[in-house]
């Protein structure tokens, strides 16, 4: 069966509610266009989050992913877009998405977006010797 571009974003129902775990989705071949000049710009997302009641689906992501290859958007718009439809989507305790964009011009592009839930506080993290 093949994915289709879509900005559909699909979820399944957490299988730990009562847990904060955190699940990491890495995408190295992010793509849309250059809204000055129309050439692509590539990219790595870094998602993290903590869900709360439902995951992202990971097909949808996809191809919720692959629908920007044709359109034009600043690196920072469309960082906040995609983490903002996550969010919406999935309703996580906390999610972070990093944009790591490849060099264009000599310069590199990282924008960094995060959500918190209302109320919702990041566990102490643990160091082992």
């Amino acid at each position: 069966m093949a994915i289709e571009a879509s900005r559909n974003l699909e979820t399944f129902p957490n299988p730990q509610p009562a847990r904060d775990y955190t699940i990491r989705i890495r995408i190295p071949e992010f793509t849309c266009l250059c809204p000055k000049t129309g050439q692509p710009d590539f990219a790595e997302l870094l998602i993290e989050y903590v869900p709360e009641a439902e995951c992202v689906e990971l097909k949808a992501l996809k191809g919720y992913v692959w629908s920007y290859r044709d359109e034009g958007a600043f690196h920072e718009a469309v960082t906040n877009r995609i983490l903002a439809d996550l969010v919406e989507t999935v309703q996580p305790r906390f999610m972070r998405l990093r944009a790591e964009f490849n060099v264009r011009g000599g310069i590199y592009t990282t924008v960094v977006a995060e959500h918190r839930a209302e109320g919702w506080q990041a566990t102490q993290r643990v160091d082992l010797p």
